[in-house]
């Protein structure tokens, strides 16, 4: 098929630096500014069973077919029109115009010689409007006419087909139109030049089946301006994918179909549909073929590398997130000292609150620890009013050693015929000399890189942070986020599959003075860790139902809207 592409699609729209509007913008920046302000100038985008069931039904349109030919008109023998009656019937055509500032890919062009009606095809059933079009669907229409005009095509009307109800609606580009739609286009320049988002919809009925509305936060936002403003009960998108773990020792994983396939001399292990794999944790020595390796970076589905102890090295993922305002607000903020001791607080703050709630929540004598609670309550009022980055590492150690000084007294006491006591008497590392300082550094590694694939995958730099200094090779800020989460998705798992007998003797291995997991351990403590992640809570501000697995998707995204300064301060996330 030939397509008219006068300019190319990376061509400047006039005056201005800016690529050229996709006139699919239009449409979302007519329905809600903010949405076409999030997907092309910060590249979210998030699939909702909506957009799923859009692109099933253009699979037919967006398939190629036909000739959109070049709109002259030359003069036959006997002095007419050679090409006047010429049939016109062309899929998935791309124009682009230098002069209007817009490209877009058409799902039909039909006519007959240089008089051409487009068609764009949409999923739902015709509205019952006095126009039976919305008009962020008659912009987008009308912009695909301006452009077949400047092609040289004579367009009066489009149409819009409506596959569910399969009926056709005809949308005349009169004068009213035509201005809406050049009105748009502007103010979508305007606004994409500012540098400055969009605010989000109040109480919008578009708001809850947006499949940005996790990303967007527009009920979050008003409500942590302004508390009055209670947010709805949405319910939040639950992901069904979950991480891939392999630790097999010279395993390989190969792509065959749709299916990662674990592999090792020959016999499979096991298999999974990619389409349900969130993340590839690799343990280990573990060969990963390149056409693998290229098709989950396609999909940029991150490919975490664990030593076979479990240090957390770094992750491999695709071109990575292009939203570029995140990361300077992270980058000018990160240079601030106020702004970091700011956020350093709030942190730490949260972090013994958490380790309060923990402690209470599983302590096991029948004495309270009443003295132990006080003091980390008087350490927690200190970090709040820390007066620099030094003394706000001084009440955290002091806070650490009084709740690790408790922490042998949440697991529960050694029972007749147990064949190991997790003796624990104070937090060591690197290596770990027990048991439970082995689980806890697991955890701590597992948490880590938990946290360093959002923030990659929300836009951040994760090893740009603002309490842990800048290191190489350390993920400073995922150290600095999971800092209230510490207590909450590693201690407690630690003290879950103690308590609850998920690990056993047979699952550590001593040696040189180190305590180290087995690869049965291993396995038996990511299935508790990852079981954490999807246990859902009720979320103590905004009121719905979140599994911790979104709760720190949903932190990060809250993080970089108080850094590009939607929100005036960062609230952390404390358990009741």
């Amino acid at each position: 098929m030939t397509t008219a592409t006068p300019s190319s699609p990376s061509t400047a729209s006039p005056g201005t630096d800016l690529p050229p509007i996709p006139v699919r913008m239009l449409n979302e920046y007519v329905y809600c500014p903010r949405l076409a302000y999030l997907e092309w100038v910060q590249g979210e985008w998030a699939d909702s069973a909506d957009t799923v069931d859009g692109r099933w039904r253009h699979r037919r349109v967006d398939k190629p077919a036909g000739d959109l030919p070049k709109a002259t008109v030359t003069e036959a023998a006997d002095g007419s029109d050679a090409d006047a009656s010429a049939k016109i019937h062309a899929r998935s055509v791309t124009l682009a115009s230098e002069a209007l500032g817009l490209i877009a890919k058409l799902d039909l062009v039909e006519g007959e010689g240089t008089v051409v009606t487009p068609v764009d095809y949409k999923r739902g059933k015709r509205p019952h409007t006095e126009r039976g079009v919305y008009d962020p669907e008659r912009v987008q229409l009308c912009a695909q006419g301006l452009l077949l005009r400047e092609h040289g095509y004579q367009c009066e009307a489009g149409a819009i087909y409506y596959v569910q109800s399969q009926e056709r609606v005809r949308v005349d580009f009169d004068d009213a139109l035509v201005g809406l739609t050049l009105q748009a286009i502007a103010d979508l320049r305007a606004t994409t030049g500012a540098g400055q988002i969009p605010e989000p919809l109040v109480d919008s009925p578009k708001c809850p089946r947006c499949s940005l509305v996790t990303i967007c936060l527009p009920d979050e936002i008003h409500y942590l301006r302004d508390p009055e403003a209670l947010p709805r009960p949405l319910a939040v998108t639950r992901h069904e994918a979950l991480p891939l773990y392999v630790q097999e020792f010279n395993a390989k994983i190969s792509k065959k179909g749709e299916v990662l396939e674990v592999s090792k001399d020959d016999s499979v292990l096991a298999s999974v549909r990619i389409g349900e794999v969130s993340q590839v944790v690799l343990m280990g020595n573990i060969y990963v073929t390149a056409p693998c390796l290229q098709e989950l970076m396609r999909r940029d589905i991150p490919v975490s590398w664990h030593s076979y102890g479990g240090w957390f090295n770094g992750h491999s993922i695709g071109n990575g997130h292009k939203n570029v305002e995140l990361r300077s607000a992270q980058y000018r903020a990160s240079f601030n000292d106020p702004t970091c001791l700011g956020i350093a607080r709030g942190l730490v703050t949260a972090k013994i609150a958490n380790c309060r709630t923990l402690m209470r929540r599983n302590w096991k004598p029948e004495v309270p620890p009443e003295r132990a609670l006080a003091d980390l309550k008087r350490i927690q009022q200190q970090a709040e009013n820390a007066e620099s980055l030094a003394s706000l590492l001084g009440y955290e150690g002091n806070a650490a050693s009084i709740y690790f000084a408790q922490f042998a007294n949440l697991i529960r006491p050694p029972r007749v015929g147990d064949r190991l006591e997790f003796d624990f008497v104070t937090r060591n590392r690197r290596p770990p000399a027990d048991p439970v300082n082995a689980l806890l550094s697991f955890a701590y590694s597992l948490l880590a890189r938990s946290l360093t694939v959002t923030l990659q995958a929300v836009g951040f730099d994760p090893f740009r942070g603002y309490y842990h200094q800048p290191r190489y090779g350390r993920p400073a800020l995922a150290l600095d986020l999971m800092e209230p989460f510490r207590p909450l998705l590693a201690d407690s798992v630690v003290i879950n599959a103690i308590n609850n007998g998920e690990v056993q003797a047979s699952d550590f291995i001593r040696g040189g003075g180190s305590v180290n997991l087995t690869a049965n351990g291993r396995k038996a403590f990511i299935a508790g860790f990852e079981r954490r992640l999807s246990q859902e809570i009720v979320h103590p501000l905004f009121g719905y139902r979140i599994e911790y697995r979104q709760l720190l998707e949903l932190q990060a995204r809250l993080f970089g809207r108080y850094l590009s300064g939607e929100l005036p301060t960062f609230t952390n996330f404390t358990t009741r």
